[in-house]
């Protein structure tokens, strides 16, 4: 299914042409005219052209769209936003674009989660690294677990080079979820044992926390 189809009702086999083509050419510019096009209009999923775009890698196409107007602040139904899909998805370029064009580390999902959550939930350590250089907030809290960046990793993937890079960044080893759980202690009871590793290298508050 071609997700930009619905931008360019006139032109269906250009727009069609653009799912193959996305990465390379000037097609999908050819879908604007100077008639009113609406670029933010959502497919069924809730997605806007340029959250496609901004998932798949396609900075071509996200800079034409940012250029004819865009909103890249937009959110699909779970409140996430092109730059979190750039983010988790790992695609560097997109996110630096997005960054220059708007596009905040504030913004945050319907469960409280910023773009570093799901940076980190990616696993893509060159954004992490970038995102924290340009000044995301390394701990932040969701509002439903009470999880920073650093918790998520430690509860779900065990990513030690994820936790690795946010703690060299200055993430809170002892931060206390809404369960008073540290990363140390969500991450033994995952049993994530390299992740484990690192963190009780780096300081983390020892085992007998929770004995």
């Amino acid at each position: 299914m071609n997700h930009f189809s619905h931008l360019c009702p006139a032109r269906p086999l250009i727009c069609e042409s653009t799912g193959s083509h996305a990465k390379h050419g000037n097609l999908f510019s050819l879908c604007f005219s100077p008639r009113n096009i609406k670029v933010d209009v959502p497919n069924k999923f809730g997605f806007t052209a340029l959250m496609v775009a901004a998932q798949k890698g396609y900075t071509r196409l996200v800079k034409i769209l940012v250029s004819n107007g865009t909103d890249v602040n937009l959110k699909n139904g779970s409140g996430k936003d092109s730059l979190m899909l750039a983010c988790y998805a790992g695609h560097l370029d997109v996110v630096k674009y997005l960054r220059k064009h708007g596009a905040s580390w504030e913004t945050r999902d319907l469960g409280g989660c910023t773009a570093l959550h799901w940076a980190a939930d990616g696993g893509h350590c060159n954004v992490i690294e970038w995102m924290i250089k340009d000044g995301c907030e390394v701990d932040a809290v969701d509002t439903g677990s009470g999880w920073t960046p650093l918790m998520r990793v430690s509860a779900v993937s065990g990513n030690q080079s994820v936790a690795s890079v946010l703690i060299g960044a200055g993430a809170d080893v002892n931060v206390k979820d809404k369960d008073g759980k540290t990363p140390l202690m969500v991450c033994v009871s995952a049993e994530h044992g390299l992740a484990l590793h690192v963190e009780l290298r780096s300081g983390c508050s020892t085992v007998r926390q929770f004995s």
